[in-house]
């Protein structure tokens, strides 16, 4: 109990000095590019003065409707993605098909789907949830596969000598042996979720923090836009910490 208690204790030492030592880098670069004359770069201070003040204003409605349209995004891509992916590791013949399919899709950069998404479902969430669910749902369908495939023949074999039907099977073996590699995959996908999102955002659209940041942009807005990219890191910091905390909660046997 009292090296948990020391473990999280350095642990909390750790993540303020790693913060402290961001802001002092980000006051240290915005003060000389000031001396340089260049007042692109508002220190720390006035740009979280800001954040707060704009949070009061227009800024929380355009934080809002982003979060929703990531978290819908990463709900609809990892019910298709996870029992496709389980099937496809599990089952030859499906993959064989699937494989092929996978493999010409996948490294296309889905950003280009985005006006044919636009032209079918119009310019308002569903063509941008669309788009981000489209890059999500790969990203998690190869991780899913792969961990599912990789289960030890031997553990599928045990399980069967036990009378295990194949819907047993998912459930007890192959569920639980993927989730570990799910929960990883939402973590590298949150990412890649607001970098789309972002971009498409920016795209005839008039809501979100992509417009946010690129309409203050535009204006000369500098504060403004470094209270959008604070809001834009703020929701995905809180999405990482909301998978980090499922992860200790399910997978408790990798704690």
């Amino acid at each position: 109990m009292k090296n948990k208690k020391k473990e999280a204790g350095h642990k909390q030492i750790s993540t303020i000095l790693s913060i402290a030592s961001l802001l002092l880098f980000w006051q240290l670069l915005s003060a000389l590019l000031e001396m340089n004359g260049i007042n692109t770069l508002p220190g720390p201070v006035p740009s979280f003065k800001t954040f707060f003040t704009e949070m009061t204003k227009t800024l929380w409605y355009h934080f809002y409707v982003s979060t929703y349209r990531v978290l819908v995004s990463l709900g609809i891509s990892l019910l298709l993605a996870v029992p496709m992916g389980m099937v496809a590791g599990r089952e030859e013949k499906l993959d064989r098909y699937l494989a092929p399919l996978i493999y010409l899709v996948y490294p296309i950069p889905k950003i280009v789907f985005l006006p044919i998404l636009m032209i079918l479902f119009g310019l308002g969430d569903v063509s941008k949830i669309a788009l981000i669910s489209f890059v999500l749902f790969f990203q998690i369908l190869v991780t899913t596969r792969d961990a599912a495939r990789g289960i030890n023949k031997e553990v599928i074999t045990s399980v069967l000598s036990l009378g295990a039907t194949r819907r047993d099977i998912y459930r007890h073996v192959v569920w639980p042996a993927v989730i570990p590699e799910v929960l990883t995959s939402l973590r590298i996908a949150s990412g890649t979720a607001i970098a789309v999102l972002f971009f498409a955002e920016t795209v005839a659209s008039r809501e979100g923090l992509g417009y946010y940041l690129l309409d203050a942009w535009s204006m000369y807005a500098y504060k403004e836009m470094f209270a959008g990219i604070i809001a834009m890191g703020l929701l995905g910091f809180i999405i990482y910490m909301g998978l980090d905390y499922i992860e200790h909660k399910v997978c408790r046997w990798k704690q």
